[in-house]
């Protein structure tokens, strides 16, 4: 793509001499104006950068800048003048000029390094863009929530409500569910999409570094503070803060975060000036809270400081048939990956991956599949190429030294506990035969409690 560069001079030995010097370089393509007002006219073209002289006969320099950047406050100006006085160029950097670059034998070289900077800014701010539009594209509700099934689309409305308010979230779930990934789907389809998204495990940040790692530290704080630090607090201002596994912080740091919320400001360890902080809170946690605050493990005012608006995630094996949407869908993300066709799931498989409790919910899916892509032979996923982990699960399923029909019988009893012994119910999610059913429950292979 050509960088095309509007050049006005009224002088044409100088604007000629200017367009020469820029075509030396093939991506550029100069377009000569003598007036101001013909520069303004074709305006409507979108130049990438204006090289203008402060001294034209039809408009004074600083009235030309005003009137560019009325039309287009996007387009970069350079102002190239004879006028060596301090007081003009700093006027017309304040205006908004990129550069002000003195006529004398420097010039080519000036404006070529001028360029280039302002080349290499519109360059980065073009891939901070599309670095944006390709999170918040990731983390559309179609894109990164993916699923079918009542229970998960009974969160879609409290996420809708999440995203068009500024109101505190509480995420719940086991773990695996996801809880991240909803967060992120908040802040990218918020007003705050454009700010950061700052995530923080609870869990896994040690007690003493706790506290700096959130509120920041000063210069000397303690042994090893060699500068000033900024904390999490800091960092998401005008943006989202994500404190997962909330349960796991600090009683020390409990009261802590209540005045941050009260007050909206902190204080770094080993400072005493406050700072002002702006950012939205959500969190996450494997726990039930309300046993957390009964048992004393959690403060009762900061409960209710973040509960805000609750959002309970659904465990995989209550997602009826998006275990294997998403299965499908892991399957493609490894071929994409990998640059490989992506196999198909055979029905034996679905209906395995149907049948399991998956106690690491959709982080084990996922392990699961990418395994599977690895052991298949290319084109189809069959039910021995599943390989799942007995984790401590009350109802697991292995691929050793079992019949297909063993693996169905334990799929069907699977269901028919689940669903409290409802055979019809069962039927429509198996897809199979009422009577099928009921022949294996009365020759006891399968029992329902």
């Amino acid at each position: 793509m050509s960088f095309k560069i509007f050049i006005v001079e009224d002088d044409p030995w100088y604007g000629q001499l200017l367009v020469h010097t820029l075509s030396l370089n093939p991506d550029y393509e100069p377009v000569l104006f003598g007036k101001a007002k013909d520069l303004l006219d074709n305006l409507y073209k979108n130049p990438d950068l204006i090289c203008m002289d402060f001294g034209l006969p039809d408009m004074d320099g600083h009235r030309m800048l005003k009137e560019i950047q009325n039309r287009n406050a996007q387009i970069p100006v350079v102002v190239i003048s004879g006028q060596e006085e301090i007081s003009v160029a700093v006027d017309l950097l304040k205006l908004g000029a990129k550069d002000y670059i003195i006529k004398d034998e420097h010039t080519k070289d000036m404006l070529w390094k001028s360029i280039i900077q302002i080349r290499e800014n519109l360059n980065l701010k073009q891939e901070v863009l599309e670095l944006k539009e390709q999170l918040e594209n990731k983390f559309s509700f179609e894109r990164s929530i993916i699923g079918q099934s009542n229970a998960l689309r009974k969160t879609f409305g409290l996420l809708q409500k999440a995203i068009t308010s500024n109101i505190n979230v509480s995420i719940t779930g086991e773990t695996g569910t996801g809880k991240e990934v909803y967060a992120k789907a908040i802040h990218y389809n918020s007003d705050r999409r454009s700010k950061p998204f700052i995530a923080v495990n609870m869990a896994a940040i040690p007690k003493d570094l706790a506290e700096s790692e959130l509120f920041g530290h000063e210069k000397g704080a303690f042994t090893g503070a060699i500068s000033a630090k900024a904390g999490k607090f800091e960092e998401a201002r005008g943006g989202t803060l994500f404190l997962d596994e909330i349960g796991d912080l600090d009683p020390a740091l409990q009261s802590k975060l209540l005045r941050v919320l009260q007050e909206r400001e902190v204080v770094r360890v080993g400072g005493s000036k406050t700072i002002p902080v702006d950012f939205r809170l959500i969190v996450a946690t494997h726990k039930k809270m309300e046993d957390e605050v009964k048992n004393g493990n959690f403060r009762e005012d900061l409960f209710f400081r973040i509960v805000g608006l609750p959002i309970h995630l659904p465990p995989l094996r209550d997602r009826d048939n998006d275990v294997v949407i998403l299965g499908k869908h892991f399957i493609g993300e490894f071929a994409k990956q990998n640059k490989t066709k992506p196999p198909t799931l055979s029905n034996e498989a679905s209906s395995l991956l149907k049948g399991y409790a998956f106690p690491g919910n959709v982080r084990e899916l996922k392990s699961v599949i990418d395994l599977a892509c690895v052991m298949c032979n290319g084109e189809e996923i069959l039910a021995e190429d599943l390989v799942f982990h007995n984790l401590g699960s009350d109802k697991v399923y292995s691929n050793s030294e079992k019949t297909l029909k063993e693996y169905e019988a334990e799929i069907i009893e699977y269901y028919l506990n689940k669903y409290e012994g409802n055979v019809m119910t069962v039927a429509e999610k198996l897809d199979i035969g009422k009577s099928k059913i009921y022949n294996l429950l009365k020759n006891g292979v399968v029992q329902a409690n």
